[in-house]
């Protein structure tokens, strides 16, 4: 609305999950902020939105300086396979504006800020200081019959070349399913499952 300040976004993680939040955000008109520690993920989000979002490395001077002036903050981090780090403090939430929202999606994988626990459809909010926590894990279930129809459409070609090629066939032939196998015949094959859960690692490749 003209003649009223934006609301101002946060969004930590430059990823799949951050990049739509951004879109939305963009798309309601408020003033977004996208914070990541990699720079090609910055990059290419100042190619996708040609300069209408802010791009900042993420650390914690940043999200420290950036937290007390947002209104809402989306904590978009994932490390593939492992525990997402804590990379917002209960300190770093005391500072934040009474009224304010922090929307954790990566609470699926414990989630990137210290006060947020996980919540459900029926029950999605809590406060914690004033400010208001959604951690609801499965955020997608929500929409069951979309999202169903999203997650048959991205597994179906693996699970037609698992079908048809076996899976050391199916590996072989594919390197992003390859990425996809935690446990082969008893071993973790995954680095990042193998450190969070304090256990050996096996290449893959040396068990086909």
């Amino acid at each position: 609305v003209p003649g009223v300040e934006r609301g101002r976004v946060l969004i930590i993680g430059a990823g799949s999950v951050g990049l739509n939040a951004a879109r939305i955000a963009l798309g309601l008109g408020a003033d977004v902020t996208v914070m990541d520690r990699l720079s090609d993920r910055m990059q290419h989000a100042d190619e996708l939105f040609k300069g209408a979002v802010k791009t900042l490395a993420s650390n914690s001077f940043n999200i420290g300086k950036a937290l007390p002036e947002a209104d809402m903050l989306v904590g978009a981090v994932l490390v593939a396979g492992a525990r997402a780090p804590r990379v917002v403090t209960r300190e770093m939430v005391s500072v934040m504006k009474k009224g304010s929202i922090i929307l954790d999606v990566s609470i699926d994988q414990g989630g990137c800020v210290e006060t947020i626990r996980p919540t459900t459809h029926s029950e999605p909010t809590y406060e914690v200081g004033g400010v208001m926590h959604y951690g609801v894990t499965n955020i997608p279930g929500a929409v069951p019959r979309t999202s169903t129809y999203a997650l048959a459409n991205a597994v179906y070609p693996y699970m037609l070349s698992l079908a048809n090629l076996g899976l050391e066939g199916a590996v072989r032939e594919d390197p992003a399913l390859a990425k996809g196998v935690n446990v082969y015949r008893g071993r973790v094959t995954c680095r990042e499952v193998a450190e969070a859960q304090g256990r050996g690692y096996v290449c893959l490749d040396g068990l086909l």
